[in-house]
């Protein structure tokens, strides 16, 4: 059977989001009524299949909330988790009851180990349990859910035993839960093709499966599981849950959709919805999400190599395997830091309006590793802060060397300068009323100069105290003005450098300056 778009309908991969169920426990994720019925609403949107909607008999809050959920979002099935007692599922179809496609989700341990320590029952208890429980939810709704809690540990006859007793209550799907993060992707794929092998009646229900990341593999166990059978991949939106959280949703759906050609798989995920999705997540927890995460994190379509950025400028797909707008990022962000190359720089000025000859853009580079061996990022604003320090250039008769300052409410302002002055070093120091009056002074003194200032001024380039500071100084002489800039994270040196680069503008603004013979 095909879909109207011809995907095969035994190739779909039902995503089932557990964000607001697995995901709330996460230490600190808590969300109100409102908040979870947003979260609904876009997952909803994003064309997640199934959404948990919660716990129902955990409180009356959560009760209400998955009722609300279940009332007002009709786009797609709405679950609620029940342990395997009548009490649990009695409230959680009370929750759903009113859901367009509603789902009751319930559950027992299979492992030995929490048969002995937590549920202390036997093995024939526990399954008694299961069954009767899947038969008593199916009574509400043919759309039942089934999971042996801790399946990674249980004994393999024991697990293949209960699934097929509850597929025969029941039980449409049928959820294998990496409970504690225990498995690695071979196991767990071998996992589910014994169940497609070893279980009679596999085949009338969805295999569906709940992995946590303790040792970081939710989402390349999920994987593993679909290459052997599985159809349904219980995920949060950013991986969040319990402990190290789930498998993350969208990591899941872009593995799927970028590796076509070996899974053969398909989901119905408007991808262009994720980072929305990962955005209003992270507004409503507060969690936020770690730089370098897949597919949401801010740096996933950042890149910073020179070598990067240059094959992306040449053809995206040398080193995107996807695209950012594939997941609703506008567009892929180009770092420019220490490691960037001529030809991102050049790309990005192109890209700003500036049309540079070879050798402006020779001197700009320089000045850009300068600058990028200060500061983390060097954002657009800094690179016109030096097109605007190089077009403001004149011939330069002085060169700012060396600048060490000495300030504080307990000393005397003092600015140690070195400037070449046509081409030989010289070094004074400088007395002021601040440090800028000091800098000035020893300016000053080395060109013996001493024009009237007009106008002097330093903005922040960008925010963040690493910013660059742009200094402005105006300098008049003969009738004549010339306003020098200069951009430095120093904004003492960027003040050296505009009032130097002032100087320089005003003896090619006057031809008839006075020479300065220095000593």
């Amino acid at each position: 059977m095909e879909t109207k778009e011809g995907k095969a309908e035994k190739n779909r991969v039902f995503i089932f989001d557990t964000t607001l169920r697995d995901g709330e426990q996460s230490p600190g994720a808590s969300m109100n009524p409102d908040e979870k019925l947003r979260i609904a609403r876009q997952l909803e949107k994003m064309g997640v299949d199934i959404v948990e909607a919660g716990f129902p008999v955990a409180s009356e809050g959560d009760f209400e909330s998955v009722r609300q959920i279940a009332r007002e979002v009709r786009g797609c099935r709405i679950a609620a988790l029940a342990r395997a007692n009548f009490t649990d599922i009695d409230r959680a179809w009370e929750a759903v009851a009113e859901a367009a496609s509603p789902r009751i989700h319930t559950f027992i341990s299979s492992s030995d180990i929490h048969l002995k320590y937590q549920l202390k029952k036997s093995r024939s208890q526990v399954l008694d349990e299961a069954c009767k429980a899947v038969a008593h939810a199916c009574r509400y709704t043919k759309d039942v859910e089934f999971s042996p809690m801790d399946a990674t540990r249980s004994d393999r006859d024991y697990l293949c035993q209960m699934v097929e007793a509850v597929i025969a209550e029941g039980a449409t799907t049928v959820n294998i839960p990496d409970t504690v993060g225990y498995a690695i992707p071979a196991e767990f794929g071998d996992l589910i093709a014994t169940l497609f092998s070893r279980v009679k009646n596999i085949h009338q229900a969805v295999v569906s499966v709940h992995c946590h990341n303790d040792l970081g593999l939710a989402t390349a166990n999920a994987l593993a599981a679909l290459m052997n059978g599985a159809r349904q991949v219980e995920c949060t939106i950013n991986g969040i849950g319990e402990r190290a959280g789930n498998s993350a949703m969208e990591e899941v759906v872009m593995a799927v959709e970028t590796r076509k050609d070996l899974f053969g798989l398909w989901t119905g995920i408007k991808t262009e919805q994720i980072h929305k999705s990962s955005r209003l997540l992270t507004q409503i927890t507060g969690i936020n999400v770690q730089p370098n995460k897949a597919i949401v994190g801010a740096n996933a379509f950042a890149h910073e190599s020179g070598i990067h950025q240059d094959g992306l400028i040449k053809e995206k797909s040398t080193y995107e395997i996807m695209t950012p707008q594939s997941v609703g990022i506008s567009a892929t962000h180009i770092v420019l830091g220490k490691h960037s190359g001529r030809h991102a720089i050049a790309d990005r000025l192109k890209a700003m309006g500036y049309g540079l000859s070879e050798e402006e853009i020779n001197r700009i580079f320089v000045h850009f590793k300068e600058l990028a061996d200060m500061k983390k990022e060097v954002f657009d604003e800094d690179l016109e802060a030096i097109v605007y320090e190089e077009a403001s250039r004149a011939e330069e008769r002085y060169r700012f060397l060396y600048l060490n300052v000495v300030s504080g409410n307990a000393a005397v302002p003092t600015a140690t300068m070195q400037m070449e002055v046509d081409g030989k070093m010289v070094q004074e120091a400088g007395f002021g009323v601040g440090p800028v009056d000091a800098t000035f002074a020893a300016i000053r003194k080395i060109t013996k100069t001493d024009y009237p200032l007009l106008k002097y001024a330093v903005n922040a380039v960008t925010g963040g105290t690493d910013a660059q500071g742009e200094a402005t100084v105006q300098l008049k002489f003969n009738g004549r003005s010339a306003v020098g800039r200069g951009a430095h994270p120093d904004v003492l040196v960027a003040s050296a450098k505009a009032y130097i680069n002032a100087l320089n503008r005003l003896e090619w603004l006057s031809k008839d300056i006075r020479k300065v013979k220095i000593a």
